[in-house]
């Protein structure tokens, strides 16, 4: 596994990328890994487990996203950096797929969703963990443990009221959920976040967007993007959605 650095210029910010490259020859697929952290911490160390997993056992080019975190850069500071890194890694690997953990899944829908909007870059598949997608929490059960956290970290990601609307923000309240690509949602059975990551998969069913859910037991919502099965399961996924799938560079001719 080779493991490299590198950055890009997003309105004036540096976003760190790391590499992990497996030893597999030819053109790889692109998986893009967004680490979570509730909007508000977190960094690429977060992703070294995943990341490096993902890469050896797709095989893929595995790129770890280091996006601006809030309050001190907002909503959609996250989301432009995630689409700068995914048209520089389509221009580098095959069929492109975006993952992510907690508020790194919810970055990771809110690429698939400008990705659609801006016409590219093409996303073949996406794969969520646990993911933050209800900035209302109306999903989430009173007096769970953790939503005053949730709750604190929506608030530094969109400080303005009406951002929580924004279907890039709020993509359960989203009515353009077609033309999404194929996506599996994976999450842990005592998860407070597992009924809205379990709507959203009931909404993107009903937009046509082929949709797989695996709920694992055992494992802490934290624990997920560490937890083999879920590993594997997203390995799996990728695999499948990915090998036939066509570069991006390659779609239009």
């Amino acid at each position: 596994m080779d493991r490299s650095h590198t950055s890009l210029k997003v309105e004036g910010r540096e976003v760190p990328l790391r590499l992990y490259r497996p030893a597999a020859t030819g053109l790889l697929p692109g998986v893009l890994y967004f680490h979570g952290g509730g909007f508000t911490s977190g960094s690429l160390d977060e992703a070294e487990v995943p990341a490096a997993a993902l890469a050896e056992s797709i095989p893929a080019l595995v790129v770890a996203v280091g996006y601006a975190l809030a309050p001190a850069n907002p909503f959609p500071a996250a989301v432009e950096d995630a689409h700068a890194a995914a048209r520089w890694l389509a221009e580098r690997a095959g069929p492109l797929g975006v993952a992510g953990h907690d508020a790194g899944g919810h970055v990771a829908v809110s690429l698939t969703l400008l990705a659609r909007d801006r016409g590219g870059p093409e996303i073949a598949a996406q794969a969520l963990l646990g993911p933050m997608l209800d900035p209302s929490l109306t999903r989430v059960r009173d007096g769970d443990a953790g939503m005053a956290e949730c709750a604190r970290c929506y608030r530094a990601y969109l400080p303005e009221a009406a951002l929580r609307l924004h279907p890039y923000a709020a993509p359960l309240e989203s009515r353009r959920l077609g033309r999404l690509p194929p996506i599996l949602i994976a999450t842990a059975q005592d998860d407070m976040l597992r009924p809205e990551a379990e709507s959203y998969a009931a909404r993107l069913i009903d937009a046509g967007v082929p949709t797989e859910v695996t709920r694992f037991a055992g494992v802490s919502h934290a624990g997920l993007p560490c937890h083999a099965p879920a590993l594997t399961a997203v390995s799996d996924f990728f695999r499948r959605r990915l090998s036939g799938a066509r570069p991006h560079h390659q779609s239009h001719r």
